[in-house]
């Protein structure tokens, strides 16, 4: 095996990433390395089991904690939300009637994302989001499209209580922690405290970020969508329940349920997407099948792929800087030698873009938290609104052509791959969106 150490050293350095932990399960065994530090405040060097937030990669854990439920009968993924949780609501009372977990699972129940709400810090927390987000607009009708959803995972955590009488964050130690052997997974700050905790930096591309204003800036709340806190090592040992066909949590056809495509990805570059299955990000390389997921908690990102023909799992942990970057060039090596597979070229236009203008695509789109005015100049604003007014200050940024409908903005931050952020138009039910982030903002 290449010496993976020195590549993860020399890949962290060049994408000024202050910490990262790496690690791959191939020939049914674990490898782990570290580079750097957890803190550059205070030096505090990166180790194997030191812990990351992992932000969205916790959808794959709450999902496969709702899917122990369904092998229990106590869920049936077709059957409306509101059959469990009748405090479910959405702005429109035709779609409450009809979103199902399936739906909210594949995110196609059209919830948005960006609904920032803090429901406190007890355990009343996710009923508290619950009822905040029902007056929440939508971004689409559900069963139309994909749309990125954190809404739908909070909901998701709490149907998980309901059925079980326990929080979110105890049902998943009880049912997937602890029968895995989770030692270094949890999902409150505090008990991050007994573990190396990464530190997460902010900052501008191209130098090391500093030490963010604070350690977790996620609420209670967004925890079955946004919080679980795990080494690099814990995350692939999830992975390889999934490729074990779900040992001591799943059963194997429930493992191959998740993996089954539910619905196509009209943006194919922002987490590297050609569907979605039941929590899994589906990947499509050539014809070989792999599935996983990307995540980011303000200036940490994590990253997750499994190819299940060749035994791989590969997980990577980050505390900022660019991350993206350090994933791209990192994963293109391994996923090569590991199990022969050649990663697509990083978004961008080309030398020579496409001939097209802008045209029926200028307008304004919002959803949730953002508003995104798109002129006919080709020039974007993509700007924070409602409960998120004061996250950051407007994105601006030149489009350039990639095709008719899929265009590269100027200007991204680490998420993205080489400073372009995919901007994607889509016709949908025949209403008109703009998917930025993988979120679907209708035309207004």
């Amino acid at each position: 095996m290449t010496n993976w150490q020195t590549r993860l050293d020399t890949l962290r350095a060049a994408c000024h990433v202050p910490g990262a932990s790496l690690a791959v399960l191939a020939d049914g065994e674990i490898h782990e390395w570290a580079s750097g530090v957890l803190h550059r405040g205070t030096g505090v060097e990166a180790t194997t089991d030191s812990v990351y937030q992992l932000g969205s990669v916790a959808k794959v854990y709450t999902a496969t904690l709702v899917m122990t439920l369904v092998e229990e009968g106590k869920l049936d993924l077709d059957a409306p939300v509101v059959d469990v949780l009748p405090e479910f609501a959405t702005a429109d009372p035709g779609a409450t009637k009809v979103i199902t977990p399936r739906q909210l699972l594949s995110h196609t129940g059209g919830l948005t994302c960006d609904f920032m709400y803090d429901g406190g810090r007890g355990d009343d927390c996710l009923a508290n989001y619950v009822r905040a987000a029902r007056g929440v607009a939508m971004d689409c009708p559900p069963g139309v499209a994909v749309s990125y959803s954190g809404v739908g995972y909070v909901t998701l955590g709490r149907i998980v209580e309901v059925l079980t009488g326990r929080t979110w964050d105890e049902a998943l130690k009880e049912r997937v922690f602890r029968p895995l052997g989770l030692t270094h997974s949890m999902t409150l700050p505090e008990e991050a405290l007994s573990f190396r905790a990464a530190m997460s930096h902010l900052g501008e591309p191209g130098a090391y970020p500093e030490p963010a204003p604070a350690w977790d800036l996620i609420p209670r709340a967004s925890g079955p969508g946004a919080r679980v806190i795990a080494s690099a090592g814990d995350v692939v040992r999830l992975a390889g329940m999934h490729l074990g066909g779900g040992a001591a949590v799943l059963r194997p056809e429930t493992v191959a349920a998740m993996q089954q495509r539910q619905v196509d990805v009209p943006d194919k570059w922002t987490v590297s997407a050609d569907g979605w299955g039941l929590g899994w990000t589906l990947y499509d390389w050539d014809g070989r099948f792999g599935y996983g997921h990307d995540g980011a908690a303000v200036g940490q990102y994590a990253y997750l792929r499994v190819i299940p023909d060749a035994g791989v799992a590969i997980a990577l942990t980050t505390n900022g800087g660019g991350a993206r970057r350090l994933y791209a060039e990192l994963f293109r090596e391994l996923l090569e030698e590991l199990a022969g597979i050649t990663m697509p070229e990083p978004f961008g236009p080309a030398g020579q873009p496409p001939a097209v203008g802008i045209g029926q695509h200028a307008g304004t789109y919002r959803r949730e938290g953002v508003l995104i005015t798109v002129t006919e100049d080709a020039h974007l604003t993509y700007e924070f609104v409602d409960g998120m007014k004061d996250l950051s200050p407007p994105i601006e940024a030149e489009l350039v052509p990639v095709s008719e409908t899929v265009w590269a903005a100027t200007g991204a931050g680490p998420s993205f791959s080489e400073g372009w952020m995919p901007v994607v138009f889509a016709e949908l039910d025949g209403h008109d969106y703009c998917y930025i982030g993988m979120r679907a903002a209708p035309r207004i």
